[in-house]
């Protein structure tokens, strides 16, 4: 390592001694290199002994792309800097002899540091009193950019790009370390993909898109020297500016060094400098408000996919880290969302409450056995500018106050901090699954009165029954002995209350959260606890909030026959060099499942929720009807699931699902929780879920269910 260090520092500072390096460019003054700052040459050379031998280069920030599930459609980009590794075998030849002419004609003479040019700057500088000429080869820029891209503190940062003697000596120093290590193709091509272009473009990558929407291979020779002119001052030669006089004088200065170094012929350079700058420019699209309006719409699941990303310890320690990784990455995502079933979801959604409604329709779709999340419609713009907006529907805000409508970002489907909507009946499906478990069959009766006085103890109001809470059913007819087939199928609130308190209410809380609902709120993160869960009642009948993502994702987990999967938006995830993303040995986009409920308790439940649709039960009776028949009848294959409401129609829920497919709607007004749907919005998410099913498994096979054992049964 000694003899190395004597090569390296010694070199530059034998061309001190010798005179060869006679000046520095130093805040704007002309500056004796041997002086440095008041030193002689002996403490120079020293100084220079002192300095790192290595230079440390962390891989630079690259942007991350995020495809649709068929891995070809861009949903979005996520990058602090935009930027894409390009080979140098993969750009134009006109590329390289642009950039080499324009800052580095002695670029393949040099060992890093050109003692010629540093003199003849030195010379230029003196005559002209001020800055005229730099003296940075190539190596010395492309150091000073690996400094800059690997500094860990604002400090770090600022020593790589301010103008001191050290600073230059440093460069010089690790610029002859550089050449020692790497060939001149190597150090072109890093420098190539890291140097700033203006508009946010590091590399010659994101510059070829912004500023000619073309890959680099495809550069023109006019189009070449007008990139590299950039490098020099991105701003001052700026093309995309009203005024291109700049730009185009230094683009025709960079083709006459190009002439001079031979790299071009003089017709070639005469043809070039007649021709006028033609731009194609392009935005990048950056994060999730950047998704193409063509599919607007998408922009609530890649939000989505955000929360998620944030939420996934591969990607950093704290979701600040992993949004940072996010952005700076250069993954590959190809995440779940289907085109195909995201355009039918969002078409019936839409042709059932319009997006200027204050009342928000929206879906989720979930794959069965994968968790994956393929659809994730709502009637509303993934937009920041709430400008045209509506006004508030909670009359009580006062009247400059917008909703959240057409406009929001607000992640209505799933993820983020929104607490989501009470989910009404569909809550009874946690405690029939806790009742199967506890070996209760299907067949397990109560006689079910209109109104019921429970055990469990209540706040005065509507309904209760001096301290005990006493719910009642939607209508008359429900009255008289039920099971869990027709309990489940007509919706019957006063058997799920007697079957809530037969299996205990904490069973039914414990196995929502095994199924993936977490508590968002206040008052169901206390009434969830240990000590609070046993004596909530009413959690049988809905009244917490869920989201849709959650909520499908339990149906998909019953059409799985009990695999619970964590909902995910992913496909796969490759690093930049084309490998799988890895997390303790393992695909971070796997699907993650686990066998949570036995085989023939989720198909015993599957069965009653045949009932609820108008397929029919394979193992008992529905009682004749069920709360959404008209779902097999619009679907026409096998299909399960739950209806669910609130009081006074505040919101209107249908989960239901099929062998391959599990989906889950809501109507509600996510701005003010009190505004009612209305009784006519009632049926509005059984359409949506059956029509979409119906279109996304158009030519697929159909497929039953399997009825569960006898034990689950009577």
């Amino acid at each position: 390592m000694t003899n190395r260090r004597l090569t390296v520092a010694g070199r530059v500072a034998l061309l001190i001694r010798a005179g060869l390096i006679a000046g520095l460019v130093i805040t704007g003054l002309s500056y004796p290199f041997a002086a440095l700052a008041g030193m002689g040459v002996k403490a120079g050379a020293e100084a220079l002994e002192n300095m790192p031998e290595q230079l440390t280069e962390l891989p630079p920030a690259q942007t991350t792309y995020v495809y649709a599930g068929d891995g070809k459609t861009l949903l979005t980009m996520f990058y602090e800097e935009h930027r894409k590794h390009v080979a140098l075998k993969d750009m134009s030849p006109y590329v390289i002899k642009a950039i080499v002419a324009s800052e580095d004609a002695r670029f393949y003479e040099h060992n890093g540091v050109d003692a010629k040019g540093v003199a003849r700057a030195f010379v230029a500088n003196q005559k002209a009193g001020g800055v005229s000429q730099g003296a940075s080869t190539l190596t010395m820029q492309y150091v000073r950019m690996a400094l800059r891209d690997s500094a860990r503190t604002p400090r770090e940062a600022l020593e790589a790009t301010e103008q001191t003697a050290a600073r230059k000596l440093r460069e010089m120093r690790l610029a002859i370390e550089v050449e020692q290590r790497l060939s001149k193709e190597e150090i072109l091509e890093r420098y190539l993909n890291a140097a700033y272009y203006g508009h946010r473009a590091y590399g010659i990558f994101a510059a070829s898109q912004i500023f000619f929407s073309k890959a680099p291979r495809d550069l023109t020779l006019t189009e070449a020297a007008l990139i590299a002119g950039l490098v020099k001052a991105p701003s001052a030669y700026d093309p995309a500016t009203k005024n291109q006089k700049a730009a185009l004088e230094r683009r025709n200065y960079v083709i006459d060094q190009m002439l001079e170094m031979n790299a071009i012929t003089a017709e070639q350079a005469g043809s070039a400098k007649k021709s006028k700058i033609r731009l194609k420019l392009s935005t990048p699209p950056n994060g999730c408000i950047s998704v193409s309006p063509r599919h607007n719409d998408w922009g609530f699941f890649c939000d989505y996919f955000k929360s998620w990303w944030r939420e996934q310890p591969a990607f950093g320690r704290t979701p600040l880290e992993r949004e940072e990784n996010l952005r700076r990455g250069g993954y590959r995502v190809v995440t779940s969302i289907d085109p195909r079933i995201q355009r039918y979801g969002l078409r019936h959604v839409l042709e059932k409450e319009r997006r200027s409604s204050a009342i928000a329709h929206g879906q989720v779709v979930v794959q069965p056995g994968t968790g994956r999340v393929i659809s994730m419609a709502v009637n509303r713009t993934y937009s920041l500018d709430q400008e045209k907006n509506g006004r508030h529907s909670d009359w009580r805000q006062d009247d400059d106050v917008k909703g959240n409508y057409p406009n929001t970002v607000n992640p209505l489907l799933g993820g983020g901090d929104m607490a989501g909507y009470q989910a009404g009946s569909t809550f009874k499906i946690f405690t029939m699954l806790a009742a199967l478990e506890a070996d209760l069959p299907l067949s397990t009766s109560f006689y079910s009165p209109q109104r019921f006085v429970s055990r469990y103890i209540t706040a005065p109001g509507p309904a209760t029954c001096g301290i005990y809470w006493c719910p009642k059913n939607s209508s008359e007819s429900m009255t008289g002995t039920q099971n869990m087939w027709t309990g489940f199928g007509k919706s019957v609130n006063t058997y799920f209350v007697q079957l809530e308190q037969r299996v205990g209410a904490e069973k039914a809380v414990r196995m929502a959260e095994r199924l993936g609902l977490r508590w968002r709120t206040d008052i169901d993160r206390k009434l969830a606890t240990k000590d609070h869960a046993s004596g909530w009642g009413a959690f049988t009948l809905g009244v917490s909030d869920a989201t849709p993502v959650e909520m499908a994702n339990v149906f998909a987990t019953l059409a799985a026959e009990g695999k619970y999967c964590e909902p995910l938006p992913v496909l796969s995830i490759r690093n930049p060099d084309g490998s799988h993303a890895l997390y303790e040995n393992r695909l971070i986009a796997a699907p993650r499942c686990h066998q949570e409920i036995k085989v023939n308790v989720a198909r015993a439940a599957t069965d009653a929720a045949r009932c609820v649709t108008g397929y029919g039960a394979a193992r008992g009776s529905c009682g004749g009807w069920g709360t959404s028949s008209m779902v097999y009848g619009t679907l026409g294959r096998p299909v399960a699931g739950k209806s669910g409401t609130t009081d006074g129609n505040k919101t209107a829920w249908f989960s239901g699902y099929t062998p391959q497919l599990a989906a889950s709607a809501f109507v509600a007004d996510p701005d003010n929780p009190e505004h009612l749907v209305g009784s006519g919005r009632s049926t509005m998410s059984k359409y949506t879920v059956a029509q979409t099913l119906r279109d996304a498994l158009e030519g697929k096979p159909t497929e039953n269910f399997k009825p569960p054992s006898d034990k689950y049964v009577w």
